[in-house]
């Protein structure tokens, strides 16, 4: 059965979209010239500030497009639907972002992002370097990765090492601190409903009425299985002891509490609150948290869970002042 969107022609619908942001957002991100497909922070390049280049697929908004600005990433290329962006876009925005002293390329770890973002730095030559996200416990291969999908948590490193660039931090200890940050944050998710993919226009998946799927992917890939559908709290024990076992340590830690695109805020407070209580019986407390769609998966209905354990560093760079589309506060 087709579905109802609001869209044109869904060959030209990445356009539109970035027309709309652009013009919705202009003291934020202007195009990158000569790439359609790519935003600029205003903001920037800086004299003596790395360029952070984040980007991937459509679909996900506002990841990625929306969180380019001060505090968090300088460009952002964006690709088709669940598709990566190709390496000339890429390396468009490392020259827009290039503010002398390199500059730092961070995106999820799916093959087509991991080799277009691997061609774009051969281009770019010797001042990238790169982190590559993995906090998806689920499964450790999927349709799209080999090893672990990187999935919400990549926003928490993006604004981890966006806050740190701002300080004047160099591209290697951009670049050790990222994986540091990636080591210390785990995800998982489930969906209650599929997602439809504009250019197909019928559900990727499906699932009964009385079913979810457990550790699905932001693409709507194959999570650990296919259950019935369970209550909050149930859902919150699965995800939460998985996340937790999987946890370098205990303490303090961050919980993102990340929408797919079609749940209700309502819910999403709910699933933080058994979320929390799940995290405080496994030794870990929530002392910094983010509910709200930013990781998205079309209108897909479900949620994902990321905790993040904090230090001093990380917790002082995910509170410094971030003014993006989507992400602002301290400003």
């Amino acid at each position: 059965m087709k579905t109802k969107k609001l869209i044109n022609d869904p060959k030209v619908i990445i356009e539109e979209m970035l027309e709309g942001i652009i013009a919705a957002h202009p003291n934020h991100v202007r195009q990158v010239d000569g790439s359609p497909r790519a935003v600029v922070a205003v903001s920037g390049p800086r004299q003596g500030k790395v360029g952070l280049v984040i980007g991937g697929g459509s679909g996900h908004e506002p990841t990625f497009v929306g969180f380019v600005g001060k505090g968090l990433a300088d460009a952002c290329p964006i690709g088709n639907v669940f598709a990566s962006p190709p390496p000339d876009s890429i390396y468009e925005c490392a020259k827009a972002a290039n503010g002398g002293t390199g500059v730092l390329f961070m995106y999820g770890n799916y093959a087509g992002d991991v080799m277009n973002f691997d061609m774009a730095a051969e281009m770019a030559g010797r001042e990238v370097a790169r982190v590559l996200t993995d906090d998806d416990v689920a499964v450790e291969t999927s349709t799209y990765s080999t090893g672990r999908r990187g999935v919400a948590g990549t926003m928490i490193v993006e604004k981890i090492l966006g806050a740190a660039a701002e300080t004047g931090m160099p591209l290697a200890a951009l670049k050790t601190l990222g994986d540091r940050v990636n080591e210390r944050t785990r995800s998982m998710g489930v969906a209650l409903t599929s997602c439809v993919v504009p250019a197909a226009g019928t559900p990727t998946f499906t699932l009964a009425e009385d079913e979810m799927e457990m550790g699905v992917g932001i693409h709507g890939e194959p999570g650990r299985r296919r259950v019935k559908l369970a209550t909050a709290d149930a859902i919150a024990d699965e995800m939460i002891a998985a996340i937790a076992g999987d946890l370098p340590g205990k303490g303090n830690a961050l919980l993102l509490v990340n929408g797919f695109g079609g749940t209700p805020l309502m819910e999403l407070y709910l699933m933080f609150n058994a979320a929390r209580e799940r995290l405080t019986k496994h030794g870990i407390a929530v002392r910094r948290s983010l509910v709200g769609s930013y990781v998205t998966s079309l209108e897909m209905a479900g949620c994902s869970l990321t905790v993040t354990l904090l230090d001093d560093e990380i917790a002082g760079h995910w509170d410094a002042p971030v003014h993006t589309a989507a992400l602002r506060w301290g400003m």
